[in-house]
């Protein structure tokens, strides 16, 4: 049985720069809408890398205009996974565009979910 080759990206070939790509699309979201890490991912063009979409956003600078805190998972909760400060930061985000927040990150993610 003869080998599979494997599909290689030769030097002609572009590579989409993963990160540009995720960061057009969080600037798109809307004012009191949010969208989850895989939204995010699939959006890009990249529907398997909803968790690399959120290394993108925690390496983004601090006071960037960019909205990443509309960005939650997909269970509608901000997570914290040892960045309390920075969920914190969301939830007060989130809270002063209207969006209903409990002190624990729960929100309803089906109410306030961007569908472009």
């Amino acid at each position: 049985m003869p080998a599979r080759s494997a599909k290689r990206i030769g030097p002609q070939t572009p590579v989409p720069d993963f990160r540009a790509l995720v960061l057009a699309v969080v600037r798109r979201i809307p004012k009191g809408k949010l969208a989850s890490y895989g939204q995010v991912a699939a959006m890009a063009g990249f529907p398997q890398r909803p968790r690399q979409v959120g290394m993108v956003l925690s390496g983004l600078p601090e006071g960037t205009s960019l909205p990443w805190h509309r960005v939650v998972n997909a269970r509608g909760y901000v997570p914290s996974r040892g960045r309390w400060w920075g969920a914190f930061e969301q939830i007060v985000r989130l809270r002063d565009e209207g969006i209903d927040v409990d002190d624990l990150g729960n929100l309803d993610l089906a109410t306030h979910r961007w569908l472009p």
